[in-house]
């Protein structure tokens, strides 16, 4: 549930007086991008990466990004500050107001920026995936883009809810593992640890890169791996990461057991991202004058 206070365009609000129009074209046909950004001690976690992808996404979906990151990266304090947000998330909405016939001639900036805060889902460990076919399009030009027309992701998180798991894996058109609805998948092999590749259509998630970076640091091999259903099956660990969860184990695939909770690999790599975590925290915390 989102925080009361949102930040739109040039000031706060309270919620309930936000006001979004139909005149948006981009906001009805889900063109637009948006990030969720982790909220420790205050401090929005890793914010330098999640804007690098926005400016990505925004030149591959040629959305307009008339934006400073220092500057939106204050308004986030802002509504961290009004909602009184200590441990939690935020979210960034740029939304494309110009796209199309379906508009008005309301005036309008040419990308609405929208920002808002939350408390950290619910989740439970070890996780119960499902397993979707053609969950993801690879070959597609917007594969990898965080757009808001998120439908195939909501959609398919709510079928595999309903039967009873707590996320899916996505494969692609190939039937190579993709990811799941909201987080990379990883798995671990002979000590080593693989992900699939940007190429098999799935998100460059943030807490994927850290671990990528991280991960031969603290010893333990981190690699792109092109992944099939089996590979999983057959991994000694398989864990998910996600901005909201960071690293959590996988128990169960469509109802084959992996492990009865997190294996040592996993434990190894979610204490040097906790310290990763700490470091970044407390950099930030001296620079932005809060201790």
């Amino acid at each position: 549930m989102i925080h009361r206070f949102v930040f739109h365009n040039d000031r706060m609000l309270p919620v309930e007086d936000v006001r979004l129009s139909p005149g948006q074209a981009g906001l009805l046909s889900g063109w637009g991008l948006f990030t969720t950004v982790r909220v420790i001690e205050g401090i929005p976690f890793a914010f330098e990466r999640h804007w690098k992808r926005l400016e990505r996404d925004a030149d591959r979906t040629h959305c307009p990004f008339p934006f400073d990151a220092e500057t939106v990266r204050e308004q986030m304090g802002e509504v961290l500050r009004a909602n009184q947000v200590r441990e939690g998330c935020a979210r960034i909405y740029m939304v494309y107001n110009h796209p199309g016939l379906w508009r008005s001639d309301e005036d309008f900036p040419a990308t609405d920026l929208v920002i808002c805060s939350a408390g950290l889902p619910p989740h439970h460990e070890p996780v119960r995936l499902s397993v979707r076919e053609h969950g993801r399009h690879a070959a597609s030009p917007l594969a990898g883009v965080k757009v808001t027309s998120w439908l195939n992701n909501v959609w398919n998180l709510y079928e595999a809810q309903q039967a009873g798991h707590d996320e899916v894996i996505l494969l692609n058109e190939r039937g190579e593992v993709a990811e799941c609805t909201a987080a990379n998948i990883f798995c671990v092999t002979g000590g080593r640890v693989a992900t699939p590749p940007l190429s098999s259509g799935c998100l460059e998630g943030v807490t994927r890169g850290i671990l990528l970076e991280i991960g031969p640091r603290a010893g333990i091999p981190v690699e792109e791996q092109t992944l099939f259903p089996e590979d999983l099956h057959s991994a000694s660990e398989v864990f998910i990461s996600s901005t909201n969860r960071n690293v959590i184990a996988v128990g169960e695939i469509s109802g084959r057991k992996i492990a009865a909770g997190s294996g040592p690999v996993m434990e190894k790599l979610g204490q040097a991202f906790s310290a990763y975590v700490r470091e970044y925290v407390a950099e930030h915390a001296v620079s932005s004058g809060r201790i």
